[in-house]
Order: C-alpha cells, then sequence, then structure tokens
C-alpha cells in the first residue's frame, strides 16, 4: 500500500547529514509511496543528549541548518538518536499534527513516536515498534540496474563469475589493522584464482587510506576493477552487475543491501564482531542470507531481503489511518 497520488502529503526527513541515516529515511519514504522534503539540521546538544527534551516548551528543533517552520509537514521521517529529539520538537511546534515515524532505538519510551522502526537485536518493543532484520535502504533492483549502465562496456569482457567485494572501515567497536587487511587481501587472491572470476572491489567512505593502499597494491594482476575513491562510486552498480559478494562485517547497511539482491553474501571477518552486530550477523547467517568468507567462493540461494517495501506499505497503511481520521482532511 502507497499514500494515493490524489492526497499531497507533506513529509520531512530529518538529517543531519549522515549519509547511512538519510539512505535509510529515503528508502522508508520512496516505499511509502512519499515525496519528502530533506530537512538538513544541527541539533542542540541538548537534544542529542536527551532527546526527550524537545517534548519541552521553548526548546528549538534545531540549532541551525534548514529552516523549520510553517507549513508543517504530514509525516516526520528520521533516524538516529541525534535526531529523535528534533524530531519530537517538530511535532510540538506543530500542534501535534505530524505522523512521527522514527528509525532506530533512540533509547527513549517508544510512545514518544507514531511508528519506531529498530533491528531485531534492539530491545525496544511495544504496539508501536517494528522490528526489522537488517537496515532500511533505497537500492530497488531497477535503482541498481541504472547506476550499472556505465559499468556495462568495462566489465563485458571481464572473466566470470564477477564476484562484489564491498569494504568498509574502522569504527569505534571495529578495528581494520594492517595485518587483518593483509590477510584479507590474500584471500581475495586466493578467491579470484580457484574460481577464476573477477573481483569488482569497492570502497566506503570509512574506507582509510592504508587499506586503500594495501587492496589497490595487492589486487594489481587480478582481474576485475578496484575501485578506491577516485571518479563516480560504482557500489550499486557492482550489486547489480555481480554474481557473488564478500562484504566485510563492520557495516549492517552493507550487509543488508547485499542481501536485498538474492545473491549469494560471503561476510569477511576482519575484527571479531560483538554485541549487537555479532547478533544481527548471527540472526543472517541462521536464516540463510550469509556465510563466512573462507577464501572460496560458495552457491546457494534464498528469498532476497526486501525489508524497507515490508516497512514502506506499514508505514503508508498507518499514515492513511492518521488522515482518515483528520477532521476535514485538508492536506497540503
Amino acid at each position: 500500500m502507497s499514500i494515493p497520488s490524489d492526497t499531497q502529503t507533506l513529509c520531512w526527513i530529518l538529517t543531519d547529514g549522515t549519509v547511512g541515516m538519510r539512505i535509510q529515511c529515503l528508502g522508508l519514504a520512496d516505499a511509502a509511496g512519499l515525496t519528502p522534503v530533506i530537512k538538513r539540521i544541527h541539533p542542540s546538544w541538548l537534544l542529542r543528549a536527551l532527546p526527550v527534551a524537545g517534548t519541552l516548551p521553548g526548546i528549538p528543533a534545531t540549532a541551525g541548518g534548514d529552516p523549520i517552520a510553517e507549513p508543517w509537514p504530514d509525516v516526520v521521517i528520521s533516524c538516529g538518536r541525534r535526531t529523535a529529539g528534533a524530531a519530537l520538537a517538530v511535532r510540538r511546534l506543530a500542534g501535534g499534527k505530524p505522523f512521527l515515524a522514527h528509525i532506530q532505538d533512540p533509547r527513549i519510551d517508544p510512545r514518544h513516536f507514531d511508528m519506531l522502526i529498530v533491528p531485531e537485536h534492539d530491545p525496544a518493543r511495544g504496539p508501536n515498534v517494528v522490528t526489522t532484520l537488517g537496515a532500511l535502504n533505497p537500492q530497488a533492483p531497477e535503482k541498481l540496474a541504472e547506476a550499472a549502465k556505465p559499468w556495462l562496456a568495462e566489465t563485458a569482457d571481464l572473466p566470470r563469475p564477477l564476484i562484489a567485494v564491498n569494504i568498509g572501515g574502522s569504527n569505534k567497536r571495529y578495528e581494520f589493522s594492517a595485518d587483518a587487511v593483509a590477510r584479507f587481501v590474500e584471500e581475495l587472491r586466493r578467491l579470484s584464482a580457484s574460481s577464476g572470476g573477477s573481483l569488482l572491489v569497492a570502497c566506503s567512505r570509512r574506507t582509510d587510506d592504508a587499506t586503500r593502499k594495501a587492496l589497490a597494491k595487492g589486487l594489481a594482476d587480478v582481474p576485475g576493477v578496484v575501485w578506491t575513491g577516485e571518479g563516480e562510486n560504482p557500489y550499486l552498480a557492482f550489486l547489480h552487475l555481480c554474481d557473488a559478494l564478500v562484504v566485510t562485517s563492520d557495516s549492517v547497511n552493507m550487509a543488508s543491501e547485499a542481501c536485498a539482491t538474492g545473491k549469494p553474501v560471503h561476510i569477511a571477518t576482519l575484527e571479531q564482531e560483538t554485541g549487537r552486530l555479532a547478533a544481527f550477523h548471527a540472526r543472517l547467517r541462521a536464516e540463510g542470507y550469509t556465510r563466512p568468507f573462507e577464501g572460496r567462493l560458495e552457491s546457494w540461494s534464498y528469498a532476497p531481503l526486501r525489508e524497507t517495501a515490508r516497512v514502506g506499505a506499514i508505514l503508508a497503511e498507518r499514515l492513511q489511518e492518521r488522515l482518515d481520521d483528520r477532521p476535514g482532511r485538508s492536506h497540503r
């Protein structure tokens, strides 16, 4: 279900510029049939530290960025603790009008939101909580196919299978050490040799320079493409063109997007996962979406992980119920 086209539903996406979070918001809006207005904001330290303060009189929704003013939206989509308080402040300023759909657990009472979308490995539960296996994303198959067009000629003569290798980077819980990267490069070389195929390597924004250089040097004589940051990012194109994938285990987003393809996804553990990240990967393995990467290509099948479409349909239905209950049903 999506919002009827004759209803001019005004949707805001609140973002502090974090790409991974903005992508999830865009994916949800698209799946619900909404055309959003993106509001780039700078929430105050108070709202970042204490999101529930957004419900208090006199607390502004943002300390800078795009204007927060009338006309007020019918729905606000936000993601992450840093924008949760801003969403609450927008609803207060708008006299309670907007439907709040928030992605990720902000660690406050879920009842502050109309719809709270959290990964299954997070503890939040309630009648308005929707759980997902993996992160939401806007990477529909037709978008991947469009992104692949500029790369069709360059990959046409490469030996198959084509194996996408999606590289993340260090974060506060996960380190790409030089030794781990060196071992990974050797495993990728063995993978290419044993499969007879080509590697389509795409680094991310978080991939550090040392890792980029190690990949470029270590895979220079291996068939394929190693993209380390020059020109247009081929990440989406490689998702479409590949026959199988290897994904580093540091990113929930990358693993979720890979599993949405329905192709074999091998998870490369450069650093042992812990906590919620470990629980996420354990669930993917248990459900048959992924297998550990051990330097060789395996083949299996599963239904693509399409959580964004499922959650978007739920949002569209609940939002339409809200709009139907509104006196006069006056929508912008």
